[in-house]
């Protein structure tokens, strides 16, 4: 699954589909799916991330892109003992074909896991 990213570049254009504007009486959920499809990947925030992965939009360019957050940012947060999960949550919460398409990424968020649940909560 893993790609590589060009994180100047969106979804549509990484995916090179452009989706149709939502229906008028869309949900903010659908609305906002939308619109991060078109902005650059790499400047997609933690939570706009966990959006887009929680719906299953784009998983081979912003799962690799989440794991890396995930991974650079597990020791500080173990330390502190405390973690704002969304992130976290979308990308565990992946169906399990979708790790066995990304064995590596899949070894790399258990090592991210890993760091967050050996360390002592203080």
């Amino acid at each position: 699954m893993p790609q590589p990213v060009d994180p100047g570049q969106s979804l549509e254009q990484l995916e090179g589909k452009r989706w149709p504007e939502p229906p008028q009486d869309s949900t903010s959920l659908v609305r906002s799916v939308h619109k991060l499809r078109r902005r650059p990947i790499g400047a997609l925030e933690p939570d706009e991330l966990a959006r887009l992965i929680g719906q299953d939009v784009g998983l081979p360019w912003l799962l690799p892109l989440a794991v890396e957050i995930l991974r650079a940012t597990a020791p500080d947060q173990a330390a502190g003992g405390w973690y704002d999960d969304d992130l976290l949550y979308a990308v565990l919460t992946r169906r399990p074909d979708v790790w066995a398409d990304a064995p590596d990424l899949a070894r790399t968020l258990k090592e991210a896991v890993a760091i967050l649940t050996d360390s002592p909560v203080t």
